[in-house]
């Protein structure tokens, strides 16, 4: 299947790294290289990108689309693993990272894999292929209680506790291996009249997905290395579609900025705080009215962009 996927706040992103035609740049999240097209198209021979991706092929899907550049190097790998794979590279400081989060629009077109509440396929929902942990586990071996936990918190579904009840009671008559299985226990799990926002499986997919791709725990600490490795000047663009996404992000800027806590009447800063840098953005920046329309995705989109000192 042809890698299909439309970045999203591309010309916001492209801008917000204000790029420098000799610098090096860092795609954490490389997919079907629609950023990193752009950001290719504004450097020199002398410029570099670094394009990473934990789904293989996402990796080859970038490559071909990516052909008639060479100062291009694909990583396999995770963005949370990006001081890893800048020491391999030898590379101390980048002039800009660019995270596009969740999952794209090819992965879940790609019924075969399960992210998708459509059809009938098996559980899996790995970026990562090669991982252990997929959707069929979670949902056949996770307690009632982590399940429903964990449908609440990473999908906002209020009939958690019902849904992680029902799952429960049917793997202990079958296990639950396909899409469809788990999407008829969700639709039994939600009264009549909460199924209209949307399709009533959508929070529980997003909420598994998230928990086999570990995609929240490690993002805080993911957004303050990005930042150690910038240059002067440098900037991070993170693109969100989540709550707790966004959430991570816009508080691991708050803490890079810092924040004198010194009382108003001292004349010089006691305590010790130290910046390094500014978040240019307060508010993020969400799509417009007409790429909302053009692309659906882009309707939860947010981009936060922070600049090292």
């Amino acid at each position: 299947m042809e890698f299909k996927h439309k970045p999203v706040l591309l010309e916001e992103t492209i801008k917000g790294l204000k790029i420098k035609e000799d610098g090096i740049y860092v795609d954490g999240t490389l997919g079907g290289a629609g950023h990193s097209k752009q950001i290719l198209k504004h450097l020199s021979a002398k410029g570099t990108l670094i394009g990473i991706d934990r789904d293989r092929e996402a990796l080859q899907a970038s490559k071909e689309n990516l052909k008639e550049y060479s100062n291009i190097k694909y990583i396999y790998g995770n963005h949370d693993e990006i001081e890893e794979i800048l020491e391999e590279q030898e590379i101390k400081e980048v002039d800009g990272i660019l995270l596009d989060l969740g999952v794209s629009s090819y992965q879940l077109d790609e019924r075969e894999r399960g992210f998708s509440y459509l059809g009938d396929n098996e559980l899996d929902m790995r970026m990562d292929k090669t991982q252990e942990l997929t959707a069929k586990k979670i949902v056949n071996t996770y307690s009632e209680e982590d399940l429903a936990n964990i449908i609440y918190e990473y999908g906002e579904e209020r009939f958690s506790r019902q849904i992680a009840k029902n799952i429960c009671i049917k793997r202990k008559e079958k296990e639950i291996n396909t899409t469809k299985e788990l999407v008829e226990l969700i639709e039994k799990s939600i009264p009549s009249f909460a199924k209209k926002d949307g399709h009533p499986a959508k929070r529980t997919f997003q909420a598994i997905r998230i928990e086999v791709n570990n995609e929240i725990k490690p993002l805080y600490k993911t957004i303050q290395t990005c930042i150690k490795h910038l240059k002067s000047e440098g900037r991070l663009c993170v693109i969100t579609f989540h709550s707790l996404e966004d959430r991570a992000v816009k508080n691991a800027y708050i803490e890079a900025e810092g924040k004198c806590t010194c009382p108003r009447d001292l004349p010089y800063c006691v305590c010790g705080a130290k910046s390094e840098g500014k978040i240019i953005n307060k508010k993020p920046i969400i799509a417009t009215e007409e790429e909302q329309r053009e692309n659906p995705r882009a309707k939860s989109a947010k981009l936060r962009i922070f600049e090292k000192r």
